[in-house]
């Protein structure tokens, strides 16, 4: 048996609201500008200069992510000595993250963060909790691109910093 149904008069409140909260849902910004203001965000609330984008970055992170897209690896790239980049890698299930999602994960290892020289700056002793966090807001970075890849089930974010933070006797800030 089937319930009745109401018929409801329409709202006219509701319909003469809805152009005013329509107006303002305009084109999501490109992921680029959504990974750096999330970066912006971060070191802005920590005091520290905003970051810049650098497309030679963005193209280095973009074979990266590609690789490890590729490979099924999850592993930092190799050092380059003559030119080091910083770099933050991410993870997470395919098509349910949001570029503001994957750097916030980084930006959550702040609650173990303590002020001091690297790497003691970790509140639970072990830098791997901090390690995202402090490239991300290390003051003598100016410069960041990222790139996305996708594998069967994950997306995968890189992110490569210049200059590379996380430098064994120096401050982050």
């Amino acid at each position: 048996m089937s319930r009745p149904h109401s018929r409801r008069q329409p709202d006219w409140r509701r319909l003469l609201l809805a152009p005013l909260f329509f107006a303002n849902l305009g084109a999501v910004a490109p992921f680029e500008d959504r990974v750096l203001d999330a970066h912006n965000r971060e070191r802005q609330a920590m005091g520290v200069s905003p970051l810049q984008w650098s497309e030679p970055l963005a193209a280095s992170a973009r074979a990266w992510a590609q690789h490890l897209a590729t490979t099924g690896k999850f592993q930092h790239a190799p050092s380059d000595d003559v030119f080091p980049e910083g770099e933050n890698l991410w993870a997470g299930t395919k098509d349910s993250f949001a570029p503001e999602q994957m750097v916030a994960a980084w930006v959550a290892e702040k609650r173990h963060f303590t002020h001091g020289v690297f790497p003691y700056n970790s509140s639970t002793g072990n830098v791997a909790d901090v390690g995202h966090y402090t490239q991300l807001i290390w003051r003598t970075t100016l410069a960041v691109g990222c790139a996305r890849a996708t594998s069967r089930s994950e997306d995968i974010l890189v992110c490569r910093y210049g200059q590379a933070g996380n430098w064994v006797g120096e401050k982050p800030l």
